[in-house]
């Protein structure tokens, strides 16, 4: 009879138990640092995506803007471009609001005609000199 009770008995021992609590221990100890990581670079990909909008505003701000005249490196701050209407407000991904100080591009004409871009966004940790001579051309080193 108590051989019969054995049998039926269904449950994990304590060593069992053990063993899977070490295991997730160690799965969680690799997932955590690797989702930290995740996070800033989709907060550094946001800059990019901030600072790839602003130079598409820029191109439209001196494409349809009558007044526009380039006369060495001009600035166009992030606050001017949203006032007109050429883009919405940005957020800065490591704050809870939008940037800090000035954000703006500086637009520059090159030799040969065509402008190059260099957006500077200061963010609640750094500040960021992002260029780009086209859409796809953004530089990511200082993140």
């Amino acid at each position: 009879m108590l051989q019969k009770l054995r049998d039926n008995e269904k449950g994990l021992t304590l060593i069992e138990l053990l063993v899977v609590v070490v295991i997730l221990g160690i799965i969680a100890a690799i997932a955590i640092p690797s989702i930290g990581g995740l996070i800033n670079n989709a907060r550094a990909d946001a800059h990019l995506a901030n600072a790839q909008q602003m130079i598409s505003s820029t191109r439209l701000y001196v494409a349809s803007e009558a007044d526009f005249n380039l006369v060495d490196d001009d600035e166009i701050p992030l606050a001017e471009l949203i006032s007109r209407g050429y883009m919405e407000p940005v957020e800065d991904p490591f704050g809870d609001g939008p940037y800090t100080g000035d954000a703006y591009v500086t637009v520059s004409q090159e030799p040969n005609g065509t402008y190059t871009y260099l957006v500077t966004l200061h963010s609640s940790n750094a500040t960021y000199n992002i260029n780009g001579e086209s859409q796809s051309d953004l530089n990511r080193d200082l993140f």
